[in-house]
């Protein structure tokens, strides 16, 4: 399907901070297509009842789902991508034509695509998750994605790496659980670091790794995008390394909802979906820049069903 409208809306609670509405009106604009794109705040509690007022409405095109909502997206869904199946949560949902809806995950590509974009990733890195939430597990599958074949998973809780052992069975990797106490160590050798936590998560070990004095050269994505730079970001930066904020996941990931919610596919490429990406940069003063060829090759090969 081609679509000539588009109605969609980002949904989560809270999520009046999002900037979903911004990237996706610039992305139709520049598409010279009629759109109409809200946020919508809903709690969980009244999750049931917002989806079936979107089924029965019939003029939804989809939804940008955004936490706490995640896994209720994967499990409403009439279908899911291999992606959702193994990380059990979803943060797209497009109605497909004859009112049925697909879940994808494309966190998965936003991760892929900004820390490839950030800076030089070896073919098969040493990889680093700090967190062990519905990000993380995203993360993981990125991770594979760029050809780590184990992923130190940096966990206050041991027990929450369970979850993303298993996430790695599905898509054919393996994690190995870090105790938070041993997280400086793990940055110390990584080529890629993913920071899933909070905001100001991440303070007091950015402290601590600081004064360890370190040097290094891969990439590290903060997904928490404000403040920014986050302290781990500046410290990663000062000890040599490329840092990418969680914004620009956000705009890579946008660019496959917009597949989603146009093309019916993240496969099919937008027209002039470099210049539609540009304008997604431009929209949140971010460097203009496109989804690396690594990343579409990565998709449609290690991360194919």
């Amino acid at each position: 399907m081609t679509r000539s409208s588009v109605r969609a809306a980002v949904l989560g609670h809270p999520v009046g901070h999002s900037l979903s509405p911004v990237l996706h009106a610039a992305a139709y604009e520049a598409l010279g297509l009629t759109a109409h794109y809200t946020r919508r705040d809903v709690p969980v509690g009244e999750w049931d009842t917002f989806w079936a007022g979107a089924r029965a409405a019939g003029d939804w095109g989809g939804f940008s789902v955004t936490m706490p909502l995640k896994p209720l997206a994967a499990r409403d869904a009439d279908r899911v991508t291999p992606l959702v199946r193994a990380l059990g949560v979803a943060n797209t949902l497009t109605f497909e034509d004859d009112g049925r809806v697909v879940a994808d995950n494309t966190d998965v590509m936003g991760i892929m695509s900004a820390v490839s974009a950030a800076g030089a990733i070896p073919g098969t890195p040493r990889a680093v998750v700090l967190g062990g939430g519905a990000t993380a597990s995203a993360a993981v599958a990125a991770l594979h994605g760029l050809g780590a074949e184990t992923v130190d998973v940096v966990v206050r809780t041991p027990s929450r790496a369970r979850t993303l052992e298993a996430v790695a069975r599905a898509v054919g990797t393996e994690v190995r659980t870090v105790a938070w106490e041993y997280a400086a160590e793990a940055l110390h050798t990584a080529d890629v670091v993913v920071a899933t936590l909070p905001p100001r998560g991440a303070d007091e070990l950015a402290l601590q790794w600081r004064a360890q004095a370190p040097s290094v050269s891969g990439v590290l994505l903060d997904a928490a995008y404000d403040p920014w730079p986050s302290r781990l970001a500046s410290a990663w930066q000062d000890a040599g390394g490329a840092i990418a904020p969680g914004v620009d996941m956000l705009i890579f990931q946008a660019v496959d909802q917009v597949r989603w919610f146009t093309q019916g596919d993240p496969l099919a490429a937008t027209p002039h979906e470099d210049r539609v990406t540009a304008a997604m940069c431009r929209a949140v003063g971010r460097p203009e820049r496109g989804i690396p060829q690594r990343v579409r090759i990565a998709q449609a090969t290690r991360l194919a069903p």
